[in-house]
Order: C-alpha cells, then sequence, then structure tokens
C-alpha cells in the first residue's frame, strides 16, 4: 500500500509448489479490495451521510438508514466475501470462503468464452518470438 505495483504468488500455496485456482479466486478478491482501497476515499455529502446525520441525528443508529446501504459497495465490492451478518449468513447457507471460491472456480470453467488475440495482433506477437529464438540461437554456438 505504500506504492508497491506488483503482486506477486496469487493462486499459489506451498510456497508456489502448488497452485489452486480456488485460492487465486480468493487472492483475485482480496487484490481487487487493496486496489479499491489504494484509489482513496471519495468524501462529498452523500459519502459522509450529511443528510442522514441531519435526519437521524448524532449519535443514533444509522445502520437501518437507506443511505447505509447505498453507499456499503464503495469500500470494495467483493465476490468471495460477504458482509452478511452472522444470522443471514448461516440462513444463506453458511458458505466458506473457499466453498465461495470453488463455485466461482466451477462456473468460470464451464462458462468462460476466452475472446481470440486478432490475427494481426497474433502475427506481430509471433514475430517478436521468432526474433528473439533467431537471435538467441545465432549467439549460442
Amino acid at each position: 500500500m505504500a506504492g508497491a505495483n506488483t503482486i506477486y504468488g496469487s493462486g499459489m500455496l506451498e510456497l508456489g509448489v502448488t497452485f489452486s485456482m480456488e485460492q487465486l479466486v480468493i487472492d483475485n478478491d482480496i487484490i481487487a479490495m487493496e486496489k479499491k482501497a489504494m484509489e482513496g476515499v471519495l468524501l462529498n455529502d452523500e459519502t459522509l451521510s450529511v443528510n442522514a446525520i441531519k435526519e437521524i441525528g448524532v449519535g443514533n443508529d444509522f445502520l437501518a438508514h437507506p443511505s447505509t446501504m447505498e453507499n456499503i459497495e464503495l469500500a470494495s465490492d467483493p465476490q468471495v466475501f460477504d458482509r452478511y451478518m452472522i444470522g443471514d449468513w448461516k440462513a444463506a447457507g453458511s458458505k466458506s470462503a473457499v466453498d465461495v471460491a470453488h463455485e466461482i472456480v466451477k462456473d468460470v470453467m464451464k462458462n468462460h468464452i476466452v475472446t481470440p488475440i486478432p490475427e494481426d495482433r497474433l502475427k506481430a506477437m509471433k514475430a517478436i518470438v521468432k526474433k528473439a529464438d533467431d537471435e538467441f540461437n545465432k549467439n549460442k554456438g
């Protein structure tokens, strides 16, 4: 959070000996929350709930006010981790983060469609690789 711009090890377990797609999904959620935090906090009358404070009064309960739920996802919008109260979480099946991540992995594996690389870009990429291979083989001997 102090300016680092490289994230390493997503999805890795056991010092990189093992890879887990579920861990990758969990790490992706954490990375997204970190990136959101690095954007900073938007401060304005809406995000500070100025009208709600005027309406409810200082020191009173803001949790049930509509503005709380309207702004709750401003900090982040995780896919794996939820913000349910314990009773609601239990009523929804008490799924662990690993269970949710596994469901996401299954959905991606079943439904994700990879967009092909445009032919001109693929041709340019292959030319770069061929040039590097040729240069390596020339200097190898």
